[in-house]
C-alpha cells in the first residue's frame, strides 16, 4: 500500500512535569504511523528555542504528546506557551484539543467548576490553595477524597486520600503541599464504582463513539479500591465490560457531555464514579491520554468496545488532526483506510 504523501512530527518533552507521552508511547507511535505516512519524526521539546525549531519544519500535522512549555524557570507557572496556539497561529494542524480545553483539564478544579456550569453532575468540592490556614470546618460531608489539582497518572493518590475527619484531611493537604508542591481538591467521597470512557470522534461524520470501561483496582489496607500512582504504574487494574444497558446509557451521556462542557475536540478520556446511590459523577478528564497498546485504558476500551485494533486508533486519531487542515487528506486517509484497516474492523464489529 503506498504510503500518504504527509509529514507528521511526534511531539513529546524530556521533562516528565511537561510531557503526557513516554518514551515508550512516541516511539509506538512511531512505528504505526511510519507504516502509513511518507515522512514522520519525533520532535523533543524543551523550550522555547525547540518549538520555533519544530514550526520551521513546517510539518503537516504534529502529533501532541504536550501540553505547553514555560516562559519562566517554573515549569508550573502560568506564564507559558500553549503549544495547540501556537501552532495554530503558524498555520499548522495538531491532534486533539485546543488550549481552552487543555487548561481547563490541567486544573481539575477549574474542571468541576465547568461541570457545575453545564449542569454535569459531579460531587461537591473545594480548593485548598497551598500556604493558606489551617482548615477547622468544612461544610462537606465526611468522608472526603483529597487529591493534587494539577497532578495525573494518580500522583498522590493513596491510602490516605480518604479523610474520616478534619485531621486526616489537612494531614493529606500538607502532604501533597510538601511533597508535590500543589494545592489540593478536596470532594466529597464516592464510594461506587469506577469507569473510564473513551471519547473518539468518527472521521467521517461529527459523530463520537462513547466507549466505557469498568476499571477494578485491588483494595488496599484501608478496603479501598482506587486508582492510585502504584496501580496505574503497575497496570494490574481489572478491565471489565459495561454490559447493564442502564448504567451503560448514563455513563456514556455523562461522558459525552463533560467531554463538550471542556470544549473538547476529536479525542480524549472521561473517567466517572458512581456514588452511594449508584449515581454516575464526573471525576476528571484526560485530554491527552495514554496510547500504549494493551496499557492505557483509552485503548483498552477502544479494543474492548469497538474492536478497533491500536494501529487503526493512532492512525485515525491522526487523521482527525489532519483533517483540520488540508481538504485532501480524509479522502485519501478513507482510501488508505478502506485497504488495510476495513476488512479487519468489519470483523471486529460482527
Amino acid at each position: 500500500m503506498p504510503k500518504i504523501n504527509k509529514h507528521i512530527e511526534i511531539v513529546s518533552s524530556t521533562q516528565s512535569v511537561l510531557s503526557s507521552m513516554s518514551k515508550e508511547s512516541r516511539d509506538e507511535i512511531y512505528t504505526v504511523l511510519s507504516r502509513h505516512y511518507s515522512r514522520v519524526g519525533i520532535t523533543i521539546i524543551n523550550n522555547l528555542t525547540d518549538l520555533q525549531a519544530l514550526v520551521a519544519l513546517r510539518p503537516d500535522l504534529v502529533f501532541l504528546g504536550m501540553k505547553f512549555i514555560p516562559l519562566g524557570d517554573d515549569l508550573r507557572g502560568d506564564d507559558r506557551i500553549w503549544l495547540s496556539d501556537h501552532l495554530e497561529s503558524e498555520g499548522i494542524s495538531h491532534t486533539g484539543s485546543n488550549s481552552s480545553a487543555h487548561e481547563l483539564e490541567l486544573n481539575k478544579h477549574l474542571s468541576k467548576q465547568r461541570m457545575n456550569d453545564s449542569g454535569v453532575m459531579t460531587s461537591p468540592s473545594f480548593i485548598y490553595r497551598q500556604n493558606e490556614s489551617t482548615i477547622t470546618s468544612t461544610r462537606l460531608t465526611f468522608p472526603l477524597f483529597v487529591k493534587p489539582n494539577d497532578r495525573g497518572g494518580g500522583l498522590g493518590i493513596d491510602a490516605n486520600s480518604v479523610a474520616y475527619d478534619i485531621a486526616s484531611m489537612n494531614s493529606k493537604i500538607e502532604y501533597i503541599s510538601s511533597k508535590l508542591d500543589s494545592d489540593s481538591l478536596v470532594e466529597e467521597y464516592l464510594p461506587g464504582r469506577e469507569f473510564s470512557v473513551a471519547v473518539l470522534k468518527d472521521e467521517h461524520s461529527d459523530e463520537f463513539s462513547v466507549m466505557p470501561i469498568e476499571l477494578v483496582a485491588p483494595t488496599d489496607a484501608q478496603g479501598h479500591s482506587m486508582l492510585s500512582g502504584k496501580v496505574k504504574m503497575s497496570n494490574v487494574e481489572q478491565v471489565h465490560e459495561v454490559t447493564d444497558k442502564t448504567l451503560r446509557g448514563e455513563v456514556c451521556t455523562l461522558a459525552l457531555e463533560a467531554f463538550h462542557a471542556l470544549g473538547a475536540r476529536d479525542y480524549g478520556r472521561i473517567d466517572i464514579r458512581v456514588d452511594g446511590a449508584g449515581v454516575p459523577h464526573f471525576l476528571e478528564a484526560n485530554l491527552l491520554p495514554s496510547l500504549i497498546g494493551g496499557y492505557g485504558s483509552f485503548p483498552k476500551s477502544c479494543k474492548l468496545n469497538l474492536g478497533l485494533p491500536h494501529e487503526a486508533m493512532v492512525v485515525r486519531i491522526a487523521n482527525l488532526g489532519l483533517a483540520h487542515g488540508s481538504s485532501d487528506t480524509a479522502d485519501s486517509f478513507e482510501q488508505a483506510l478502506r485497504s488495510s484497516f476495513l476488512p479487519q474492523l468489519k470483523l471486529s464489529s460482527n
